[in-house]
């Protein structure tokens, strides 16, 4: 049955079967996850995207709120082979648009060829090629999405484990997973979430043992607050970053970011040390990239595939980040050790 539609750049329309009524545009990109459904769905990086799932079956394990990484579904919509039913129905309560039956092979061919592209989805029994056409023809592409800061962020400072023991932590919430927030927490931390475009008196009312940039969606370039912060307190207090939050660091402290043509994201990305030359294997969700560290971060890890930065470090300056998800929910374990280095700069 036919009544889904998918227009992508250059105008072509790909039939598909509507599982959640609606229509939506947005960056197509793909993930290479074959589990982990339910966290990738619930991630913040994702907002203003379409996300496509290269693993043919998603939704064999149901669904499962205590999985979700944040407080709703962040993709505009969602495209597989085949989706369960448990999915369909979330999707549905989410008003999340969401089609299946077509060769998703052939689309992730296409965005490993052609890039990351604008797409529209219309999907429903009165859906038609020209609804799917009209979304496209109104996408943006990500750099033009200048304030997504405010969709993904808390809009007021909120603490987590307020009578914890250890170090008080600024987090600037660019679209932070929440299973950051319990890594810092599992280690006694006192986490203060704070919006994306705090004030230095913001940061300045918590007296922070660390500043930590959180991962998000788009364009490093447009989290400007953040990165004024990060000129703020670098070198008195310690700093750290996941994802977007590397690439804000950099940024911040004369380096230059760039967009990927097609991104990192997946839960078996291999990351190499360089100072140890051990490889780990990594969850990661990001289409933009460090192109340039600048004078003032030493690349310390590299992604195995394509060279390009995935750990940024300056001892002097106690500085740590990472372009991947330590926290790798879903994914492996290899580099949880990453919130133990992080929260040890706070004692030295």
């Amino acid at each position: 049955m036919t009544d889904a539609y998918i227009a992508v750049e250059g105008e072509r329309v790909v039939e598909a079967r509507a599982r959640s009524p609606g229509t939506a545009r947005g960056e197509l990109v793909f993930t290479t996850a074959y589990t982990g459904y339910e966290e990738s769905l619930t991630d913040p990086s994702y907002e203003e995207q379409l996300l496509t799932f290269s693993y043919p079956l998603i939704g064999n394990y149901g669904v499962r709120e205590e999985r979700f990484e944040s407080d709703r579904v962040h993709p505009r919509g969602v495209l597989a082979r085949e989706l369960t039913d448990d999915v369909a129905e979330w999707l549905q309560e989410e008003g999340v648009p969401a089609v299946d039956h077509l060769d998703t092979r052939d689309l992730v061919t296409e965005i490993r060829d052609n890039g990351a592209m604008k797409c529209g989805i219309a999907a429903g029994e009165d859906a038609t090629p020209e609804d799917a056409l009209a979304e496209l023809a109104e996408c943006k592409h990500m750099s033009e999405h200048t304030d997504i800061g405010s969709q993904v962020s808390v809009s007021e400072p909120v603490v987590h484990n307020e009578d914890g023991a250890g170090p008080r932590v600024a987090l600037l919430d660019c679209g932070a997973k929440g299973s950051i927030i319990d890594s810092l927490v599992e280690r006694d931390a006192v986490v203060h979430v704070l919006p994306y475009n705090a004030s230095e008196s913001d940061v300045e009312a918590v007296d922070p043992d660390l500043l930590f940039v959180s991962n998000g969606p788009g364009d490093p370039e447009n989290f400007e607050q953040a990165g004024e912060i990060v000129e703020t307190y670098v070198g008195d207090v310690p700093l750290a970053g996941i994802c977007l939050g590397q690439q804000v660091v950099a940024n911040a402290l004369g380096g230059r970011t760039e967009k990927m043509e097609f991104g990192h994201r997946g839960v078996n990305q291999p990351v190499r040390d360089l100072r140890t030359d051990r490889v780990v294997m990594t969850t990661q969700n990001h289409g933009y990239t460090v192109a340039d560290p600048g004078d003032k971060l030493e690349v310390t890890q590299i992604n195995v595939n394509d060279d390009t930065p995935e750990g940024l470090d300056n001892e002097e300056l106690n500085i740590i980040t990472r372009q991947y998800h330590p926290e790798a929910n879903p994914g492996p374990n290899d580099s949880l050790d990453f919130f133990d280095d992080v929260l040890a700069m706070t004692t030295e």
